[in-house]
């Protein structure tokens, strides 16, 4: 249904939004995102890593000398790092 409905879209006929879409993932994701979230407002999160899944990760992967390769590869700065792991040295230092 989804790759029918696909090639019957006239492109230039799109709403510039769709347009865009269009053109970023391919005329069937689009359709694709257009039926699954037609009329809604969409909010993208600024972060693309959840940032309580993140702090686990960034606590597993911590080496003692990563903090800047672990903010680049979550997308938090360096200072978020440093508190997450303050944060979790207070909490096993408590048990």
């Amino acid at each position: 249904m989804v790759a029918e409905m696909a090639k019957e879209i006239e492109i230039s006929a799109l709403h510039q939004f769709y347009h865009g879409l269009s053109e970023l993932v391919g005329v069937e994701n689009m359709v694709k995102i257009y039926q699954q979230y037609r009329g809604m407002q969409i909010t993208i999160p600024t972060h693309l890593y959840d940032r309580k899944l993140a702090a686990q990760r960034v606590i597993y992967e911590y080496n003692g000398h990563n903090q800047q390769v672990l903010a680049r590869k979550y997308g938090y700065s360096q200072k978020w790092v440093q508190r997450t792991l303050h944060d979790y040295q207070q909490i096993k230092g408590d048990d």
